[in-house]
């Protein structure tokens, strides 16, 4: 029952003394914040004795100027003198506590023992002090004045007296004159009625405030006047021992991001909700969802754009990533300076120097790729993306493929017979890994052309804005990798079947080291490429660093040897060490070192 904070209380003093009464018996003092009508504010029949439990009110009383001249008119009023109204020698026996001679028995004499002289007077130290409302007492007779001596000029045409058409006075007629009058009243006030049939609308608003302990007062804090609210709240205190002033409202107001549901019928009371974290308040009772790519602000009033993700060159993984490219591409350089150099050596000429420099290419590639995967996407980088990288493996396995398949022909080709095997010529090789790349090529035009590179904006989360590529997104990326992954496939089951080729042909050994480490390193890149889709510099380095692992591979294990043999011991880098003139079998595969019956494989005619 003593939950409320604030309170309107319309009644007579009467009955709000009552409820003060009960408010104090209840141990709610203290509780309420009274808002109070003009009916009972400021009556000591209210506070007297309740005044903690009023402390704080907040109150309306009509406001009312003195009435010039009635305080002199009603003081030099007597009995005497005053004989018009019947009404007077009671109030006078009341006012002086006495009984006029010969008057009836009354309330206000019938306990009365002293009689009355005649020669009391009216003052304010005998207890006379005005009527407060007066001013409206004194309005309204003047209303009528004046609506009387408007009809009486409209009617009777300014002749004296009463005329036939105010006798009697039509009612309806009297009241559209009453409700244009317009006069400055004995007050000062101006009067006039509003269009309701109102009179002007002017009020004090007092306040019972604890001035010092145990001291309470009405004050006066401000006033309405004409539809304008003046309150002085500075002065305005609701407890003594609580200077902040209460909360009362219906509602409180939504904080940020918060949206209105209005109670039913209601336009002063609502619930506050929360719009979503992807949501704006566009208006106060309604949120709106951001679109794909925009965030809320703080304030959750507009829609602001999510920052690009997408590899930054100055990334820590774009610079890993590009420094190790760097140096493949390096050290791809350098290899080739040396067969440049040395490219008549036996060495050099042993190991396909043709189809070296392809593998070389592709080498370089791999390692240039880098740099174009750690751009920022766009249309043309992205089908770039997609031609390059299945181009440059393709490029390396074709080399090697044609590499393992020559190798394989010679001694199969040799176990049988002493015919030499066709197609095995450095022209005829390097047309062969030409055919081999064109399939890639055709396969990449079709691809592109049937699904165009598209750089567009990738969201796996509502709070998340990338810039990625296409082909990343769907996985398309694979179809370019499907191709190299069938040559790689078919370099590791030659690599098997020329596992056992004589020690001096023994680069098919170092091209199953290749394999062998190229699928390990394969198969742990496509669960990672699949699993970091969504993460732009992970996918990325992913992806370039598998790239570059493979041509590293292919390198160091192709290349290293016969560097080795080139650079740190020339003096093997002759025809006859390479050959072994002594005949052998190793499964049923025969080499002599006649001449006219030698697969020429050490010099690639």
């Amino acid at each position: 029952m003593c939950s409320f904070t604030g309170v309107i209380i319309f009644g007579s003093d009467q009955e709000v003394a009552g409820v003060m009464r009960a408010v104090r018996r209840n141990n709610c003092t203290g509780l309420f914040t009274w808002i109070g009508s003009d009916g009972w504010s400021a009556r000591s029949l209210v506070f007297d004795g309740n005044e903690d439990q009023v402390e704080g009110t907040v109150s309306v009383q009509p406001r009312a100027r003195s009435v010039r001249g009635f305080d002199a008119y009603f003081q030099s009023l007597s009995v005497h003198n005053n004989t018009r109204n019947p009404w007077f020698t009671e109030f006078w026996e009341h006012f002086f506590n006495c009984r006029w001679p010969g008057s009836t028995v009354t309330p206000y004499n019938q306990l009365t023992k002293s009689a009355c002289t005649g020669e009391e007077t009216i003052r304010p130290e005998s207890g006379y002090e005005a009527e407060r409302q007066l001013q409206f007492v004194s309005d309204s007779v003047l209303a009528f004045s004046y609506a009387l001596k408007s009809l009486h000029a409209d009617v009777c045409g300014g002749r004296p007296g009463i005329c036939p058409r105010m006798d009697p006075i039509d009612g309806a007629l009297l009241l559209g004159h009453l409700k244009n009058v317009s006069f400055r009243g004995l007050s000062g006030d101006e009067f006039h009625f509003s269009e309701n049939g109102d009179g002007p609308a002017r009020y004090n608003i007092i306040h019972f405030k604890q001035i010092s302990l145990g001291n309470y007062k009405w004050i006066r804090v401000g006033e309405y006047r004409d539809g304008e609210l003046k309150l002085n709240l500075p002065e305005i205190r609701f407890r003594k021992d609580e200077p902040d002033m209460p909360m009362s409202a219906c509602s409180q107001p939504c904080s940020a991001g918060q949206a209105k549901k209005y109670v039913e019928g209601s336009k002063c009371c609502w619930h506050c909700f929360n719009c979503t974290k992807y949501q704006i308040l566009r208006y106060e009772t309604t949120c709106y969802d951001c679109p794909l790519g925009f965030l809320p602000n703080v304030d959750h009033t507009e829609c602001v754009k999510i920052p690009l993700q997408y590899m930054r060159l100055d990334s820590y993984w774009a610079i890993g990533i590009m420094s190790f490219s760097s140096l493949g591409i390096v050290l791809t350089c350098f290899v080739v300076i040396v067969f440049l150099k040395h490219q008549d050596t036996p060495v050099v000429k042993a190991s396909g120097r043709e189809l070296s420099y392809v593998l070389l290419a592709g080498i370089f590639l791999c390692y240039a790729i880098t740099f174009l995967l750690v751009q920022r996407p766009s249309d043309i980088k992205c089908g770039a993306q997609k031609m390059g990288i299945g181009l440059c493996f393709t490029i390396v396995y074709s080399a090697v493929l044609t590499k393992t398949n020559r190798i394989d022909r010679i001694f199969r080709c040799g176990a049988k017979s002493t015919k030499r095997p066709s197609f095995i010529s450095p022209r005829s090789q390097l047309f062969i890994c030409g055919g081999i790349i064109s399939i890639e090529v055709l396969f990449s035009a079709l691809w592109m052309g049937f699904s165009p590179p598209k750089a567009i904006l990738h969201h796996p989360t509502p709070d998340e804005s990338h810039l990625v590529c296409a082909a990343s997104i769907d996985s398309t990326y694979i179809v370019a990798f499907a191709y190299p992954m069938i040559l790689i496939l078919i370099c590791t089951v030659y690599a098997i079947l020329t596992r056992k080729i004589p020690e001096a042909f023994n680069e098919s050994k170092y091209i199953g080291f290749t394999m062998y480490t190229t699928c390990i390193i394969w198969l742990a890149f496509i669960p990672l490429y699949f699993t970091t889709t969504d993460h732009d510099e992970m996918n990325v380095f992913t992806m370039s660093i598998t790239v570059s692992l493979s041509a590293t591979v292919t390198l160091f294990c192709l290349f290293t040897p016969k560097l080795y043999i080139i650079l740190l011991h020339p003096d093997r880098n002759v025809r006859q060490p390479l050959m072994n003139h002594s005949k052998y079998t190793n499964n049923d595969i025969r080499v002599t070192s006649n001449k006219a019956e030698r697969p020429t494989i050490s010099e690639g005619k």
